[in-house]
């Protein structure tokens, strides 16, 4: 018989190793452009920055490569991946798909649970927002956006949509980065996510896949600009 006494020794977030705080700090630079695309990643200088070994370095680069974060190039090494409008284009296609579904799920749920969690989750997000600032690396401000997705897809029981989500997750968040407080944005992305919670909460399915249908496409239409006018430099 277990003794109730013992639950509070229980490690609920096993503290990170070096290799993931390693992928945090890099995976963090490449989103916030720190690491430009198209810059090469070259193991000695990354080791001296870091202070870690190139073993742990090498297998960093492998695992953003995996995220589509890093490019293996024959002759150059890895370099930070290109983003092209194509590649961005097919990544809102799928979230429009998987989004508006998980959301809609959420809505017909009334699960008074859920809607406690989206708000924390969202109120996370606006103070992510609020203390995030242009010589900060923008690490909690995504973690708090794919925590509020998160919520979204688990209530939904969405958990295979959510592992495609992941591993497109890298992408996202090169993508967030450009687009969520874009001065060109019709509505800025915070509000567009206050009306996918507000719906949901509501109850209302298709104000919910309305809302997210309108933030994707919003996010879509700058990041097709910005990349447009990369592409051309």
């Amino acid at each position: 018989m277990e003794n109730p006494a013992l639950a509070q020794l229980k490690i609920e977030q096993p503290p990170a190793t070096l290799r993931e705080i390693v992928q945090e700090k890099m995976r963090d630079a490449i989103i916030s452009g720190l690491f430009s695309p198209g810059e090469r990643l070259v193991e000695r200088p990354l080791c001296d920055q870091l202070g870690v070994s190139r073993t742990v370095i090498r297998e960093t680069i492998r695992y953003l490569e995996a995220e589509g974060l890093v490019e293996i190039l024959p002759n150059r090494g890895p370099i930070v991946a290109q983003l092209s409008w194509d590649d961005a284009r097919q990544i809102y296609e799928i979230r429009r798909m998987l989004e508006t579904e998980a959301a809609m799920a959420c809505a017909r749920s009334g699960s008074a649970r859920l809607h406690g969690d989206l708000r924390l989750a969202l109120a996370a997000l606006k103070q992510a927002s609020a203390q995030n600032t242009a010589d900060a690396l923008p690490g909690a401000l995504f973690k708090a956006s794919t925590r509020f997705y998160q919520v979204i897809f688990e209530a939904a029981g969405h958990h295979i949509a959510w592992e495609v989500v992941n591993r497109l997750n890298g992408r996202i968040s090169r993508l967030r980065a450009m687009t969520l407080s874009a001065s060109e944005r019709e509505q800025p992305g915070l509000l567009h996510m206050q009306r996918i919670c507000d719906a949901i909460v509501a109850g209302d399915a298709e104000a919910a896949r309305c809302a997210v249908v309108a933030h994707l496409a919003d996010a879509s239409a700058v990041a097709e600009r910005l990349l447009s006018v990369e592409g051309k430099g």
